[in-house]
């Protein structure tokens, strides 16, 4: 009896076996995940059209930007934390003082022509950012003009700073020019070049055709580039098609004749947030919603008591903010540097809307409401020893602006604070009241620029307070000293230690309010696969990983695609 129990233990084993490999030749069986294959094409709808596809001079228009991350490439990219990476460097080094940055060209690099990367494009490229008829932000050329950059052979390069600056490789991002095509053109004459309209770059994708209605460029095709030094493309192309405005866009995305929309709207968003056919991927931008107060300002002193500062970031509803105005498109704020940044502190947490802790702190600090007053009326204001809690609030006049502006106005007027609104341009917000330091305390959005190094120096430090960007006038000499050497320190890992001490700081002395961060949305079919978000320096971050987006799989031996190309 138990020798014919092995037997049939055996038989069964085997009939087990035999099921198994009659089940894997059966139609429609598959016994791997599929897996993306290169082919297909990504066509996404943009607002705008293109003017210079170009990064020395792309500073001012989005579409220029999207196109110029996909064509080039710089010496230096960036991770999704804001880490440096190498790109077309193969290496590089910075001497002890912070001053020098040496850089080797990886040797595999070469344009879409089929000329190799050299030192002559470095040179070539920031050169025109050096050149006094440098049409691009003024700040970046008096930044350039400044810096030595030196050839050392055909795949070396070399760049002196004249005093040490952490954030310096932020700027070698920037996707370099073809020398061998441009010699000898200036940047005045770079402007109109027709090489703006025909590039070559060094990038995943290569410039292919324009598609063009009368004199309107209504589309452009790009093709994968074949020799692309880095990570290979699964896409074989993309194309950008250009609308005038979002109604075009959506129109073309929701009529299936393009894959991807390349922002959605906050009015755009609900309908495809429920198409079960649609994909969205939000990231956070470089910026925040905020109210500066005016620290120094003579007549209203209590806003530079830090109590007062802080019952008025505790009385204000900001998630509702968010989602009564900007649509949900936006995060509240922590604190003046991004969460996902390698530089924000972990486990720091948004402070928490408390208008009962915001009343109760005034009234700790001798702000007190006059006997009898109803919530409501005029006489509900706070005072302590004839100081009144009241200022004028100054905002952009547009939609948006002018309806945070009345709800922080009401929310105020809950704890006793009172505010009189004062609408003004945008363009006056920032030469009229900002800049001139005629305020009492201004709504407005903080650009935290286009790259990821944190640096919050310009904005909170004390050298900055009458002609710089601190347009608080914060002066907190702890918060300086950590900033100077944050930004002069290469140690990433002691800028963390310095950045994190200053947000804490930050958290408690509330130089300003911070309200929330915005968000940015795009939109593409479901069946686009291999899209990863982090958060944003630009919109055209949203390409970051292209290089492992796919439209077409591998099943059991067989290519197929996830979506028709439009």
């Amino acid at each position: 009896m138990k020798k014919l129990r092995w037997q049939l233990l055996i038989a069964l084993g085997g009939l087990i076996l035999i099921a198994g490999l009659l089940f894997g030749q059966m139609p429609g069986a598959e016994v791997t995940a599929p897996q993306p294959v290169r082919g297909g094409i990504y066509v996404e709808a943009d607002v705008g059209t293109p003017v210079r596809l170009n990064p020395v001079l792309d500073s001012y228009n989005q579409i220029d930007r999207d196109l110029d991350r996909l064509i080039y490439s710089g010496l230096i990219r960036f991770d999704s934390r804001g880490l440096p990476k190498a790109d077309l460097a193969a290496s590089w080094a910075v001497s002890a003082d912070g001053k020098t940055y040496t850089f080797a060209i990886r040797p595999d690099a070469i344009w879409h022509d089929g000329q190799p990367v050299s030192s002559d494009d470095v040179i070539y490229t920031f050169s025109k950012l050096q050149d006094p008829d440098y049409p691009g932000p003024a700040d970046l050329h008096e930044m350039w003009k400044q810096i030595k950059v030196e050839k050392l052979d055909d795949r070396s390069v070399q760049f002196t700073l004249p005093e040490p600056y952490a954030p310096f490789l932020d700027y070698l991002s920037l996707g370099l020019l073809p020398e061998h095509l441009l010699r000898g053109v200036s940047a005045k004459a770079l402007i109109d070049h027709p090489y703006n309209l025909h590039p070559i770059g060094t990038g995943p994708f290569r410039f292919d055709r324009f598609v063009t209605d009368g004199a309107r460029i209504t589309a452009i095709s790009l093709a994968a580039f074949d020799k692309y030094y880095g990570e290979h493309p699964y896409l074989q192309g993309v194309e950008m098609r250009f609308y005038a405005d979002f109604k075009g866009a959506l129109d073309a995305f929701q009529a299936g004749q393009v894959q991807g929309l390349g922002r959605a709207s906050e009015a755009e968003l609900p309908p495809l947030l429920q198409d079960p056919k649609v994909s969205t991927y939000s990231a956070r931008l470089p910026s925040a919603g905020i109210v500066f107060l005016n620290l120094k300002n003579p007549e209203k002193t209590f806003l530079a008591d830090k109590l007062v500062r802080q019952a008025l970031l505790l009385s204000i509803n900001r998630q509702a903010l968010i989602d009564r105005f900007l649509g949900g498109q936006a995060s509240v704020a922590v604190g003046p540097i991004l969460p996902g940044s390698w530089a924000f502190a972990a486990g720091l947490e948004p402070t928490r809307y408390d208008p009962d802790r915001a009343a109760n702190q005034l009234t700790a600090a001798g702000y007190v409401l006059p006997a009898g007053a109803a919530p409501g009326s005029p006489e509900y204001v706070r005072a302590k020893a004839k100081l009144s809690l009241a200022f004028e609030l100054a905002h952009a006049d547009d939609p948006t602006h002018t309806s945070v502006a009345k709800a922080i106005q009401a929310n105020w007027a809950l704890i006793g604070v009172q505010v009189t609104l004062k609408p003004v341009s945008a363009d006056t917000l920032l030469k009229g009241v900002l800049e001139p330091r005629q305020f009492e305390a201004a709504l407005t959005d903080l650009n935290l620029s286009r790259y990821p190094d944190p640096d919050p120096y310009p904005f909170w430090h004390d050298s900055q307070v009458d002609t710089g960007q601190n347009y608080s006038g914060f002066v907190d000499r702890n918060t300086s000293i950590w900033l100077e050497e944050a930004r002069t320190n290469p140690d990433i890992s002691q800028r963390t230690g310095l950045y994190r001490s200053f947000q804490h700081r930050f958290l408690d002395q509330v130089p300003s309010l911070l309200l929330y961060y915005p968000v940015y949305t795009f939109a593409v079919d479901a069946q686009v696969q291999g899209i990863t978000v982090g958060p944003m320096v630009d919109p055209s971050d949203r390409f970051a990983s292209i290089g492992r987006w796919y439209l077409i799989v591998r099943r059991a031996g067989t290519a197929s695609s996830t979506t028709p190309t439009p």
